[in-house]
């Protein structure tokens, strides 16, 4: 309902009423050309906007007119750049540009003041605007996959960050401010080149139960000797036990959660977490 398809006969006048009745557009497989993406970006009363492995290389001007748009998502496209107008999509609360070939973010970027969401993995990103900073809503951040040799000191004023995801960078230090992110729970930054943490990160960030710091130089015994070390590994592992309560086990890699939803199923692999538990006893947290 409300999408379009690439292969369907459809009018354009009938494309045209569905996406005005549910304020969706989503495109698969589209393969559009620039014109067709064009006529899509003047459509203003969209709320949620899809177009995902069409061959879009371009975000329209016209974009801006959206005003209303609430998600916008152009994964598995081949976009470059974004457009300088992409701050006047004031509603935006979830932007997903995963798998593009973009390199760098506009500075206003900073003006999405609403944004909750903005996962943009697997680009060529070398550097983050420091207008990132002013996304006081973002509780999620995933720039995984990129070139980034650095996170900028302004993450630390996005005061709603809880997950961050940097995995697959080149990033060789985090700055002193991700301190302040005070409701942060998960940090995920695994294949990076980081051989120190800020010392207060888990002294400040009370709220984090997961670190992830695989195949990084920095070592587990600096991890703890850090100050707050202890108070960490106490919700890290009072999170656990939730989890086993719920019937969520650890996998095999260490932080794959998988959900198990057969209890005989359960029964074959808490035989299995025991051996891990034992011989991995910071499981959950990272193994260098």
């Amino acid at each position: 309902m409300g999408c379009f398809q690439s292969r369907g006969a459809d009018s354009k006048a009938n494309r045209i009423a569905r996406w005005r009745s549910t304020g969706i557009v989503a495109l698969r497989d589209a393969k559009l050309k620039a014109r067709q993406f064009s006529f899509l970006g003047s459509s203003f009363f969209l709320f949620v906007y899809i177009i995902h492995n069409s061959s879009v290389f371009e975000i329209p001007m016209d974009i801006s007119n959206l005003v209303n748009m609430q998600r916008l998502i152009l994964a598995t496209n081949l976009i470059e750049r974004l457009p300088i107008n992409l701050g006047k999509l004031q509603a935006l609360k979830v932007m997903i540009l995963d798998g593009n070939q973009i390199t760098s973010l506009p500075d206003e970027l900073g003006q999405l003041v609403r944004l909750e969401k903005l996962s943009i993995s697997g680009n060529m990103l070398m550097s983050l605007p420091e207008t990132i900073g002013s996304l006081r809503n973002l509780s999620l951040l995933n720039v995984s996959n990129n070139k980034l040799k650095y996170l900028p000191e302004s993450v630390g004023s996005c005061f709603s960050l809880e997950e961050l995801q940097a995995n697959d960078n080149l990033i060789e230090e985090l700055p002193a401010s991700v301190c302040n992110l005070v409701h942060l729970k998960s940090l995920c930054l695994n294949n990076n080149k980081i051989s120190q943490i800020p010392p207060n990160l888990l002294k400040d960030c009370k709220a984090l139960q997961n670190i992830s710091l695989h195949d990084n130089p920095i070592s587990m015994d600096q991890f703890q000797q850090m100050e707050g070390f202890q108070e960490f590994e106490a919700r890290r592992k009072k999170k656990f036990d939730k989890q086993i309560d719920s019937n969520v086990m650890i996998g095999s890699k260490g932080l794959d959660e998988v959900l198990i939803y057969n209890s005989a199923a359960f029964t074959v692999l808490i035989g299995q977490w025991l051996h891990i538990f034992n011989n991995i006893r910071y499981q959950g947290t990272w193994i260098g």
